[in-house]
């Protein structure tokens, strides 16, 4: 298995097996904290061969620099399936929307991915303090 895409961005919708992403970002941009993200998306497409056929488990955890979740996981199944083609591999797209996504303070962030039980990619995010604008410019 190999992620191809995974991605934190505005908003991700999958239509017959294209994945679109609109704003894809690392960094959340706050005044002060805590903050609540009203809405995001975190987009994967991962790719199959057919040796990996067959029923894998998905979990997706937001974590702060110390581990600790900032929402419960996301968990699902994912039954890949190649029905007599030809295909070497298949791909598959999972879109997660976070509404309301609660963060307390600045730092570093991250969206593990783990599939049957291991991680197969973290994805670092960053919420930082605005820079001070100079207001001679």
């Amino acid at each position: 298995m190999i992620v191809e895409i995974f991605s934190l961005c505005d908003a991700a919708t999958e239509q017959h097996g294209r994945l679109n992403l609109l704003g894809t970002f690392d960094t959340i941009w706050a005044d002060q904290a805590p903050i609540t993200y009203p809405q995001c998306a975190v987009a994967i497409r991962m790719r199959f061969s057919k040796i990996e056929e067959g029923e894998h488990a998905l979990k997706l955890s937001v974590v702060n620099a110390d581990g600790k979740p900032l929402v419960n996981a996301f968990e699902t199944k994912l039954n890949i399936q190649f029905h007599k083609t030809d295909r070497t591999t298949l791909t598959a797209n999972l879109i997660l929307n976070l509404h309301g996504l609660k963060i307390e303070t600045h730092g570093e962030y991250a969206i593990d991915l783990a599939i049957n039980g291991r991680q197969e990619a973290s994805l670092p995010f960053f919420v930082s303090a605005r820079p001070a604008q100079n207001p001679h410019e």
